[in-house]
């Protein structure tokens, strides 16, 4: 079997595994989850960019998915992003594999794209974290070959997902990387990796420092969103069978009971053991290895020592980005996907081919939960349409002025969506400034808001019933958008009704003034853009370079051999 049509194997079964996976959620209308939020219609605003002052997360990600949508529906754009993880998670982990046999290859891609990560960060909606991840085997392999002749350019192009993910996909990949190459190629790989990995992060790097009063710091945080036992083995036995999510709400169904987590822990261990033992032939064997260890010690940090990791906060607000640890499993994930082709190859060569396609289809066998759409609980929904009435409404008005939501919390949980928790879509959904209370509330305690217009306006949206209409007037609000209660949270003082539906009521404040600027400049952002751009263009200008598998003809597989 030729290498491409190994390749195309691995794609296709990794798109019948995000058939499996979606399910219901592939019907017409979006999937809102947690922190995956997409609308119809989306527009590039100073939001997309970063450049409302708030904490840019979002960025490149949204700028990805509208310039999509600007050429097929947004709810398909959506539907292909989270079938492309599948498909690049399964092709990537598979390609590091080298066998001529499909069985110990389909193994480590299916185990990669199956697995309790991928199903917790699915249902926490972290596709853009996800991306990163599904990648994250070609950016191992491209480190182990950063120092030779177009390694730079084979090493962007693997973080290409990662970079469109944002900075914890980038965070999390790029640590990895540079584990790999400093372990493997040492001085020179280990620079480029920085440099490619600090090249791609501009877009939302220099907004993130410009924005007022810089990089927010919230050292309370840390026990909040630290690792949490999700199985019968503690927090680092969760961690170890990579599970763990901070949120219990997003554990699949079923996963973490005695029996299936022990199953699944084992299937763990001895992917280890097979690792350490025929995982010898590729340059990455070592350097995956030790960035599986330092991904494990990161994710731990904040549950085994949180002051430690409090401390880094304090020190520099970017070690934020440590606070949800167990996202930095990922390559631990490599790893276990790996362990588990060698040992099918393995076992196939020692004439066992129920053994082989048994590590094919032991993942799923042991998290069927995770297929339909998560046993149900990612189906798509449409936006009411008085969603579409309040844009219209909002969008068409000619006079300045932001947009302020309440109630004054961060996520919702719609009857329309189910009651399922989802980030408040009203910022991407209107296309002007959209204010709202982005502070997090985790079992009774309360992660400070970041947004500075959310810090200013907060005094004036509580309690409800003394919201006041001058005050909103003074600080720049034209419109007040009430999504629930709707009766409870009337703004007092002289404000218009221009919507009444079940799902939404819209209130106008005349004579408001100009909302105060304190955003980010544009200027240094487009220029972060333009280097980005170059530097992608740079990656796949060469012969032979594609996005879809950017690392082939990287491995070679090995002659089949007898025992």
């Amino acid at each position: 079997m030729k290498e491409r049509t190994r390749h195309l194997v691995a794609a296709l079964t990794g798109l019948g595994l995000g058939l499996a996976a979606l399910g219901p959620g592939l019907a017409p209308g979006f999937v809102l989850s947690y922190d995956m939020v997409f609308v119809p219609d989306p527009a590039f605003t100073r939001l997309t960019f970063g450049l409302t002052g708030i904490v840019p997360r979002h960025v490149p990600s949204d700028a990805v998915v509208t310039a999509l949508a600007t050429v097929i529906p947004a709810d398909a754009v959506q539907k292909l992003v989270l079938l492309a993880i599948f498909v690049m998670a399964c092709t990537a982990a598979a390609s590091l594999v080298p066998s001529e046999r499909m069985a110990p290859r389909l193994a480590a891609g299916v185990c990669y794209a199956w697995n309790p990560f991928v199903a917790e960060r699915l249902l926490l909606g972290q596709w853009a974290l996800l991306l990163g991840y599904a990648a994250l085997p070609w950016a191992v392999a491209a480190a182990a070959r950063a120092d030779e002749r177009g390694g730079g350019r084979r090493l962007v192009r693997a973080l290409i997902p990662a970079a469109i993910g944002g900075f914890a996909a980038l965070a999390v990949s790029g640590l990895t990387a540079l584990v790999v190459a400093l372990v493997t190629v040492r001085g020179r790989g280990a620079a480029k990796v920085v440099g490619a990995v600090a090249v791609l992060s501009l877009p939302w790097l220099v907004p993130g420092l410009l924005r007022p009063g810089g990089l927010p710091s919230d050292d309370t945080a840390v026990d909040l969103f630290a690792a949490r036992a999700d199985t019968p083995f503690g927090t680092l036995g969760s961690l170890l069978a990579l599970g763990g999510a901070w949120n219990g709400e997003t554990v699949p169904s079923g996963y973490g009971t005695p029996v299936i987590a022990s199953l699944w822990l084992v299937v763990v261990i001895g992917a280890f053991a097979a690792y350490r033992t025929w995982c010898r032939e590729p340059a990455w064997r070592r350097g995956a290895a030790v960035a599986a260890g330092v991904g494990f010690a990161v994710a731990a940090l904040g549950a085994v020592a949180a002051p430690v990791l409090e401390g880094l906060v304090g020190l520099w607000p970017g070690f934020a980005v440590v606070r949800d640890g167990q996202q930095f499993v990922a390559p631990l994930a490599v790893v276990v996907a790996a362990g588990l082709g060698a040992a099918a190859d393995r076992a196939a060569d020692a004439r066992l081919p129920g053994v082989a396609l048994a590590a094919v289809a032991v993942p799923v066998f042991l998290l069927p939960t995770l297929a339909w759409g998560a046993a149900g609980d990612l189906r798509a929904v449409r936006y009411p349409d008085d969603w579409a009435r309040a844009r219209r409404i909002v969008d068409g008005d000619p006079a300045k002025g932001d947009v302020l939501v309440l109630p004054w919390a961060a996520y919702r949980s719609y009857p329309w969506n189910h009651g399922r928790r989802v980030l408040d879509p009203l910022p991407r959904y209107l296309h002007r400034r959209v204010v709202v209370n982005d502070a997090v509330t985790v079992g009774g305690t309360t992660v400070a808001p970041e947004d500075p217009k959310a810090v200013r306006l907060a005094p004036a949206t509580a309690p409800p019933a003394t919201t006041s209409a001058a005050a909103l007037r003074d600080a720049g609000v034209r419109y007040v958008v009430v999504d629930a209660e709707t009766a409870a949270h009337r703004p007092a003082g002289d404000v218009r009704e221009v919507l009444r539906g079940r799902d939404l009521v819209v209130y106008r404040i005349d004579g408001s003034a100009a909302p105060p600027g304190d955003g980010v400049p544009v200027a240094p952002a487009v220029a972060a853009w333009v280097v980005t751009g170059l530097a992608v263009a740079w990656s796949i200008g060469t012969p032979r370079a594609t996005l879809s598998l950017p690392l082939l003809g990287s491995i070679k597989p090995r002659s089949r051999r007898t025992p």
